[in-house]
């Protein structure tokens, strides 16, 4: 039998992966090159903003955020929200009968790029309603001639903090659970596997607020899972989970009970999956 382990070598993608518009640098507006997380963003349109300066912003193409966000011309308005990829190309909500190869096809697209970028092998299954994104793919409305390219050979493949870098933020973090065996080391997007038994206390491993809480669902190999975006900008994600006590909006404080650990999405034994995004993963070390 392997040690209870699983689901760390799966993005979050769609709006399962969504980052405060305030970070380590400031806002974005503060930022003068391009902004690249490695994650989806949401943007906030601010007085001045054109759809090409954004694009700029975040190193990406026009048309991109124009097939991200349904856009019908590329005008913007202050106060309006933007989801911004990761990536040129564009985003897919999986439909009953899809499979890699026609994703591929409908937006011109390479399947090898798409299972790449997210982290996904041509066995992955299919949820309806999983959200996957394709790297140099083309929407079916374009706001000018030019095509979408790839930045350089596989480079749009960015994961930041796979490999466990960014800031170490010492004791910012606790240890979202009590007991437990670290059964996988530092994986996937800069993340451990602790094997616990199901219906084990859950804590919040900083203060923030929950942005996103899946009570159902495969979800990519989470399974039920929480993402917390912390107020220093980055974010914890806790997968596997068997029961979740927070809702999206809530607000948390650190040590605070959020949910029960257990054994759903793409594992192999009771564990919790436990990411951080944007700083060095304590529980690495």
């Amino acid at each position: 039998m392997k040690a209870a382990v699983g689901g760390g070598e799966i993005s979050t993608v769609g709006d399962e992966a969504l980052v405060s518009e305030s970070g380590p640098s400031g806002t974005l507006a503060d930022i003068e090159d391009s902004v690249s997380t490695g994650q989806i963003s949401t943007y906030t349109v601010r007085k001045g903003d054109t759809l090409s300066s954004i694009a700029k912003m975040y190193g990406i193409n026009s048309n991109t955020i124009v097939w991200a966000n349904d856009l019908k011309s590329s005008s913007v308005k202050e106060g309006q929200s933007l989801v911004i990829l990761p990536v040129i190309g564009t985003i897919h909500t999986v439909i009953k009968g899809d499979t890699f190869s026609s994703i591929a096809k409908k937006y011109k697209a390479d399947e090898g790029e798409i299972l790449q970028f997210n982290d996904l092998t041509s066995d992955s299954p299919l949820a309806v309603g999983d959200t996957i994104i394709i790297p140099d793919g083309e929407g079916t409305t374009k706001i000018s001639s030019q095509k979408s390219t790839a930045v350089g050979s596989k480079t749009f493949v960015y994961h930041p903090y796979k490999g466990g870098s960014g800031p170490d933020l010492g004791d910012y973090y606790m240890r979202p659970v009590a007991g437990g065996v670290r059964t996988q080391g530092l994986h996937g997007y800069n993340s451990i596997d602790i094997g616990i038994p199901t219906g084990s206390t859950l804590y919040a491993a900083a203060a923030g607020q929950v942005i996103l809480a899946k009570s159902s669902g495969y979800n990519g190999g989470y399974g039920k899972y929480i993402i917390i975006s912390h107020y220093n900008g980055t974010q914890t994600v806790y997968g596997h989970l068997s029961a979740l006590n927070v809702k999206v909006g809530d607000v948390v404080y650190k040590g605070q009970v959020i949910g029960k650990t257990g054994n759903t999405g793409r594992s192999t034994g009771p564990h919790l999956h436990f990411e951080v995004r944007g700083a060095l993963n304590p529980l690495a070390k």
